[in-house]
């Protein structure tokens, strides 16, 4: 790991991208520097709102990689980020488009789950994120309609149809962006899986802490120690993080699918009265044809003017000659 100074630290988040490996290999070293903690969030914010709207939310994941996975260590950043976060949050979505808010009330609903705040900060954050009066959602929900304070009567109406409404279903976009994240999943990272398959036994087993003799070599292992604590603690951070994402993947292809059963009903219903139009018209063609068949071809009658069948005149009918 490099030394800290400011200079460095302005220099990585210069260079921040909005790849996983980048926000994970930035946010190791700021863990590995937490002592600086107070610092780096005062360069973190300043620099977050100097840069360009499209890399505004990257220094939110990265604040949220360093804030989550930095308590096993200690709460100097979750303590050091709480004074400016939800001016944070403020600030990248009122600078940035409405996917980028979707992807912040992302970031919120995996800290209100995992308790990361206490609720009063939580509650300065949905104020940041949604206004005064707007509750959390989920980036695909629809916002519940409530009813007004003075409409008493409606209040013990359970069957209010904005109460019991469903949940609007994923935008197959969402759903498809979802599915696409999850094939970079921790679980399927096989470089971190040799890493951690090749840990030597010394850092995993204490009872050859005994083969210490010196100095220099309880250094070395205390380094290789606390290398494999690191990595351990971001793959861990990582597989949650992963879990959550599944969880909320489950939940939209529930609503997903539960969307598609309530078209297909529809659609199978289309069908059906179709069919009966299509049978109905079918036997009216039928009918028309053999009637049809019964009429007389006028075309055979005999051509008394040598080019057309003229049908004779009323009055013709009914003369004397």
């Amino acid at each position: 790991m490099s030394a800290f100074s400011e200079a460095a630290l302005e220099k990585k988040l210069s260079e921040l991208s909005n790849s996983q490996q980048s926000v994970q290999t930035l946010s190791l070293w700021l863990i590995h520097h937490r002592k600086h903690s107070r610092v780096i969030v005062t360069v973190w914010d300043r620099e977050l709102r100097k840069a360009k709207p499209s890399r505004k939310l990257t220094f939110l994941y990265l604040a949220n990689d360093v804030i989550q996975n930095s308590k096993r260590k200690g709460p100097e950043f979750t303590k050091d980020f709480a004074p400016v976060i939800a001016d944070a949050f403020y600030h990248v979505s009122s600078e940035t488009d409405e996917s980028c808010k979707k992807h912040l009330g992302r970031v919120l609903s995996i800290w209100e789950e995992r308790a990361v705040y206490e609720n009063n900060v939580l509650e300065q954050l949905k104020i940041a994120l949604y206004g005064e009066k707007k509750a959390k959602k989920r980036p695909y929900e629809e916002v519940k309609i409530e009813p007004h304070e003075d409409d008493d009567e409606d209040d013990d109406d359970d069957e209010s149809p904005a109460k019991n409404s469903p949940e609007e279903p994923p935008q197959t976009t969402d759903l498809i962006r979802a599915l696409q994240e999850l094939e970079n999943a921790a679980s399927g990272d096989a470089a971190v899986h040799q890493r951690i398959g090749s840990l030597p036994v010394e850092v995993q087993d204490v009872s050859l802490l005994d083969k210490i003799t010196d100095k220099e070599s309880g250094n070395q292992l205390s380094k290789m120690v606390d290398d494999a604590c690191m990595l351990l603690a971001d793959y861990n951070g990582r597989l949650a993080a992963e879990i959550d994402d599944r969880k909320q993947l489950t939940r939209m292809l529930s609503d997903f699918l539960r969307c598609q059963k309530e078209v297909l009903d529809e659609k199978e219903q289309q069908l059906d009265e179709y069919k009966r139009k299509l049978a109905r018209v079918s036997q009216v063609r039928k009918e028309l044809r053999l009637r049809i068949q019964s009429l007389p071809d006028l075309s055979r009658l005999p051509n008394v003017t040598g080019s057309r069948v003229h049908l004779p005149y009323a009055g013709d009918l009914y003369s004397d000659d």
